[in-house]
């Protein structure tokens, strides 16, 4: 019922937003509307342009990025339509928003649980400069502690090897392993559990957490993980793996004591301009002046290597950035890249964008990011990514490597055992992207259905 009339909402208000520019406006209004339309196409080239360029043309870009949205508003104004077509914008805001709120299906089935025996020995690692020192404001080591928890805290100021520190561990009796830190040292610890298949806690105290936050956990309440060594339950989940450099096999993930080539991730690893940025000194200083002194070059193939991308029937050549996940990201969601709505899937998820131009880049913008040209999108259980160079730069969970090419990333199913509090926030799903003949056949044959008559 709640889904119905969201449909219809979305359909009402979209049919008032336009009926205001018509019967306030007339024919007026309908050429405003192309006018409005063509300001966001070149508002969008202009961040093309803003990107590709420097110099001269980039402050061209940054006028034309000033000047059009307040070129078409004063258009609007001398039109004596301001007020009209601002209560349009925000009908047809609100159809949107109704229409994806309709869209959304019933949540998909949870992940399964499993029951766990609490550990005898469990063994943390935690990183006191990860999140802002979330580990000292929490107090999660003098926490764990007292929850009969073995605590490691890292020197900030002496680099340690997480994964022998987790090893070693476990060749003393330690049957539990948990990281409080990011996502990057949760990849090397969860690798070194798997390979004992030991049960893995994963502790909120990085910046971002994505896994975290896809496990379901609450990533303000890092304290709140822990309950997952008294009152947890377990979750099989996948986990992705880069091999390097050639064909050999596949490092077992059933020897603990296995440290071949490959390398771990939870989250994704990204190639191409966005890996080529993060291998700068200055990008964790000033990551906004990097990213605009190093992309006009990345973006115009005048540095970088030559990317190729083969995998689940998907060849592509030339992306300009790739990123494979451990399982596919939501499309719909607002931020691009934000959530996954499972982490047991099987499949790598796979985005690859490749933008030549300033009308690839409108088509993209426009779209916010989900279609367009320049976006190749699948899933696949292994992909390889080669270059016309020997070695790449990868960004693996946020860090920066370098790899011998070609660089082949596979998927493990449920390898991992995650241990995590049987009472947790959950994972939110985002709303789907609009389809506005979607809303339209629920906003009617719903109704139809619940009248006892069935769909048309």
């Amino acid at each position: 019922m709640g889904r119905r009339w969201a449909a219809r909402l979305a359909l009402a208000a979209g049919v008032a937003a336009l009926l205001v520019l018509v019967v306030f406006g007339g024919l007026v209004s309908l050429v405003l509307m192309g006018v409005g339309w063509a300001g966001l196409a070149l508002s969008a080239a202009g961040v093309w342009w803003m990107l590709t360029h420097t110099g001269r043309i980039r402050v061209l870009a940054v006028l034309l990025l000033v000047a059009v949205p307040l070129a078409v508003l004063a258009l609007y104004a001398a039109a004596g339509l301001l007020w009209e077509v601002l209560v349009s914008l925000g009908l047809w805001a609100l159809a949107v928003f109704a229409g994806r709120a309709a869209l959304v299906d019933d949540a998909p089935p949870a992940m399964p649980e499993h029951p766990a025996r609490r550990a005898e020995r469990p063994f943390l690692i935690m990183n006191p400069r990860s999140g802002g020192g979330k580990v000292g404001k929490f107090r999660l080591a003098e926490r764990a502690r007292a929850l009969g928890a073995e605590v490691v805290v890292l020197d900030p100021d002496r680099p340690q090897d997480v994964a022998e520190l987790a090893r070693d561990a476990v060749r003393r009796g330690a049957d539990l392993l948990g990281v409080a830190g990011g996502d990057g040292t949760q990849a090397l610890v969860a690798g070194v559990a798997v390979g004992y298949d030991l049960p893995f806690v994963v502790i909120s105290a990085g910046t971002r957490n994505h896994f975290a936050l896809d496990l379901g956990l609450d990533r303000k309440d890092p304290a709140g993980c822990l309950e997952a060594l008294t009152d947890g339950v377990e979750l099989r989940v996948d986990l992705g793996y880069l091999r390097a450099g050639g064909p050999e096999e596949p490092q077992d993930p059933e020897d603990p004591e296995a440290r071949g080539t490959e390398v771990v991730f939870v989250n994704s690893a990204s190639f191409g301009v966005y890996a080529e940025v993060v291998q700068s000194p200055a990008y964790r200083d000033d990551k906004v002046r990097t990213i605009l002194e190093m992309l006009p070059d990345l973006l115009a193939d005048e540095s970088g290597a030559r990317l190729s991308v083969r995998g689940g029937g998907l060849a592509l050549d030339a992306p300009q950035a790739v990123l494979v996940s451990n399982n596919p990201y939501q499309r719909g969601d607002s931020a691009g890249l934000g959530r996954r709505e499972r982490l047991d899937t099987g499949e790598l998820g796979v985005l690859g964008v490749h933008v030549g131009n300033a009308a690839e880049a409108a088509e993209l913008l426009l779209h916010g990011g989900q279609q367009g040209r320049g976006l190749t999108e699948t899933t696949a259980r292994e992909v390889v990514v080669d270059a016309d160079a020997p070695v790449i730069p990868v960004g693996v969970d946020g860090e920066a490597l370098t790899l011998p090419t070609p660089v082949r990333c596979r998927l493990a199913a449920g390898v991992l055992r995650v241990r995590v509090p049987r009472h947790r926030p959950g994972v939110r799903l985002g709303a789907p992207p609009m389809d506005w003949r979607r809303v339209r056949r629920l906003a009617l044959t719903m109704g139809r259905a619940a009248a006892g008559r069935g769909p048309a």
